[in-house]
């Protein structure tokens, strides 16, 4: 059995498998058939390599380790831990095997055949990544829905008020007796000067003096 589990072919359809298994989960809400049999490949990978004597506890702690830096990347900043992650596999997959170029080329084979699995599930039966929707907010306050970002105060356009602070150019007036931070088109405006609105942008109130 161990002999099987080492030879070439079977390591290549391992690590396949295992690679398609995290392709699929990928479009998945949630961790499930797919994901199980990549991890059961994996295992099968690295206890025949075990066994055989090829891989050691070393070997099984980069494997772990690559496997939470993958995991970490979702919450991190930046894609280091991710990189970190994916390189520390492939190490630690050169590192169980007995034949570098024989790995390395079974390793190629693998993420080309996901490469291509990806692209099918996305280009020919037109999946979506599912599996971390619920990292990423995807809802939209829209303005339809009530929400907006500022109030927009058009109610006060034309309106006549008066400085409360002195307008240089931003400060406070009354207007309609209610404190309204405004902004004047440019003049310096004095404290109690009669002002009248005359263009409101979103939260930006532009006024002038009443005389002008």
């Amino acid at each position: 059995m161990i002999e099987f589990l080492i030879n070439p072919i079977v390591v290549t359809v391992l690590l396949s498998i295992a690679g398609v298994g995290i392709v699929l989960e990928l479009f998945s809400p949630k961790f499930g058939l797919a994901g199980f049999i990549g991890i059961g490949a994996l295992l099968l990978f690295f206890y025949g390599h075990f066994q055989a004597g090829l891989a050691g506890f070393g070997t099984l702690a980069l494997f772990i380790s690559g496997i939470l830096l993958i995991f970490f990347e979702f919450f991190l900043p930046g894609a280091v831990a991710g990189t970190l992650g994916f390189a520390a596999l492939i190490l630690s997959f050169f590192m169980a095997g007995e034949d570098t170029l024989q790995m390395g080329v079974s390793i190629l084979i693998a993420i080309l055949i996901s490469i291509v699995v990806f692209f099918m599930m996305i280009k020919i039966w037109g999946k979506k990544l599912l599996l971390f929707n619920k990292m990423v907010l995807f809802d939209v306050a829209k303005k339809e829905d009530g929400y907006v970002s500022n109030v927009n105060r058009t109610d006060l356009l034309g309106k006549e008020g008066k400085a409360l602070t002195v307008l240089r150019p931003s400060g406070t007036a009354i207007i309609k007796n209610e404190r309204v931070d405004v902004v004047s088109e440019g003049d310096f405006i004095e404290k109690d000067t009669r002002i009248i609105v005359i263009k409101v942008e979103g939260p930006r109130i532009v006024v002038r003096e009443v005389n002008k």
